[in-house]
């Protein structure tokens, strides 16, 4: 699978842009600001129906602008997809797989498997647990439609419960019967998502530690650990021993939406002892692992994008990507840089085919 063609219409910054897509490798280079980031993140919502930086569909349209268009024509298997998305400001959001609407965006979750590195991945690391997870749940519904499901029906579940214990309250009044039916509903939906992201860590953790280990050199032990509940005691009976302080709160304080990963180097967080470099090392290795584990699942290469990952790579770690990335593994590769002669010399040095865009101010230039 690769894009052959993209173009951008009134997103962010760019008024039209239009690329072709020939090589295995294809760079777009400019200064901070001039929108090489925004093509990446056009490739992202045509493979996953939003942007990766900004969830705010309305906040993508280009300034003094209604709307935004985007159009790209991916080759897979023996047949060209072309997929549009458009955001029309008050008017929703509309995906069309060759001119036919979705009717529902999680249909198109995992048709076009893609996978980015970019610098604000460092969240993965220094925010919440929420963040983890939804990222372990963007990763598992790439190749599973069904945990995606299971994922929309447990939150449904989990919100009636919250307001169902918001109407106990407000009238006085408790009913156990409406209650059990709601808690086998998340009883049934999180089990089995516990499953998943089981398998999923432990199936994720040995390609992990097999691309640091190449990028690092050996110089440090890294693992992932999933920290959930589920593991200590039955769902139910979380549910039953929570509910005291459910009723007084109006929240469901047990559950896989409690779940977080934990990365770890030489038993110890990361986020504590791990320094800037190893902090990137590890999370470009895990885009890697993420990589080479989807690819294993569906027998599709995904589109690896690789936003401004250069930067705070000495040229060691650098060389040693780049070797990776040029491997029959990996398929179409996306990067976006600030220096043209640091690419050039990549590349050139690396003798990998490969095309360079220069964006300026929404701009593209050959």
């Amino acid at each position: 699978m690769y894009l052959k063609h993209l173009q951008l219409h009134h997103f962010k910054n760019h008024v039209e842009s239009i690329f072709s897509f020939n090589d295995k490798v294809i760079c777009f280079v400019g200064s901070n600001g001039a929108g090489k980031t925004n093509i990446l993140d056009a490739i992202h919502y045509l493979s996953k129906t939003k942007s990766y930086f900004n969830h705010i569909d309305s906040q993508n349209i280009r300034f003094n602008n209604k709307y935004f268009n985007l159009k790209g024509v991916f080759h897979k298997g023996n047949t060209d997809i072309e997929i549009q998305c458009n955001v029309i400001e008050g008017d929703g959001k509309i995906i069309k797989n060759n001119q036919k609407k979705y009717k529902r965006f999680s249909e198109h979750i995992g048709k076009f498997p893609i996978v980015i590195i970019s610098p604000t991945d460092t969240d993965l690391i220094i925010e919440g647990s929420d963040i983890r997870r939804k990222y372990i749940d963007s990763c598992i519904s790439q190749y599973n439609s069904s945990y995606l499901q299971l994922l929309i029906k447990y939150n449904r579940s989990l919100k009636q419960r919250n307001t169902l214990f918001r109407q106990f309250n407000e009238q006085n009044y408790f009913d156990n019967t409406t209650l059990e039916i709601y808690n086998e509903q998340l009883i049934n939906f999180g089990n089995a998502i516990h499953q998943e992201r089981c398998n999923f860590v432990q199936e994720l953790s040995p390609i992990l530690i097999k691309y640091y280990s190449e990028i690092s050199d050996n110089k440090e032990d890294i693992s992932l650990r999933l920290e959930s509940q589920l593991f200590d005691k039955n769902f139910h009976v979380l549910l039953e021993e929570s509910l005291f302080k459910d009723r007084k709160s109006n929240y469901t304080q047990c559950g896989i939406h409690k779940d977080d990963i934990i990365f770890l180097m030489n038993d110890y967080p990361i986020k504590k002892i791990g320094s800037q470099g190893q902090q990137k090392s590890f999370l470009i290795s895990l885009k890697l692992a993420q990589f080479e584990f989807m690819k294993n699942k569906i027998g599709i290469k995904p589109i690896l994008l690789l936003d401004d990952i250069f930067d705070k790579l000495d040229n060691k770690r650098v060389e040693k990507l780049i070797q990776m990335v040029n491997k029959q593994l990996f398929g179409q590769v996306f990067i976006t840089d600030t220096q043209k002669e640091r690419i050039q010399n990549i590349f050139n040095s690396s003798n990998i085919k490969h095309s360079i865009f220069t964006i300026e101010n929404g701009s593209v230039y050959l």
